[in-house]
């Protein structure tokens, strides 16, 4: 496999979103991204807010620039909020180090790109990245 498949992108949204409204959150965003950050696959559910998709991009973006969670971002943020400021300068806003986004990772553990979500908390975000990461038979960090 050279990278994620839209199929597996457009599964990891589905089981997503199936699973937000199974615990009946917030309309929700998500969106896939591959290793170099460009958008495979996104949805924006009915009623969600402004901004998500910019939000739930940012995420992902971030996790997928960086090697790692966007909640372990957004830790190391709190600890050297200099340079993490400058992150997001210098990626023209792309860079959000919030809660919400996981790495994809393919059975060899070679990273395939990110996956994030926004318009619920950050642990509601988090998990049905989760959710729909494991449920196109992959796995996340």
């Amino acid at each position: 496999m050279n990278g994620i498949t839209l199929a597996q992108a457009n599964r990891i949204i589905e089981a997503a979103l199936s699973t937000a409204r199974a615990k009946q959150y917030n309309p929700m965003a998500v969106v896939v991204l591959d290793e170099s950050g460009n958008v495979r696959a996104l949805q924006r559910e009915d009623g969600v807010s402004m901004f998500r998709v910019d939000i739930a991009t940012g995420k992902a973006w971030a996790s997928v620039a960086m090697g790692t969670s966007s909640r372990a971002l957004g830790e190391r943020a709190k600890s050297n909020p200099n340079f993490y400021g400058a992150l997001a300068a210098s990626s023209h806003g792309k860079f959000l180090p919030q809660a919400g986004a996981l790495l994809i990772k393919g059975a060899d553990g070679r990273v395939l790109g990110a996956a994030g979500a926004s318009g619920g908390t950050g642990d509601e975000d988090e998990l049905i990245c989760a959710a729909g990461i494991e449920a196109a038979g992959l796995s996340h960090a």
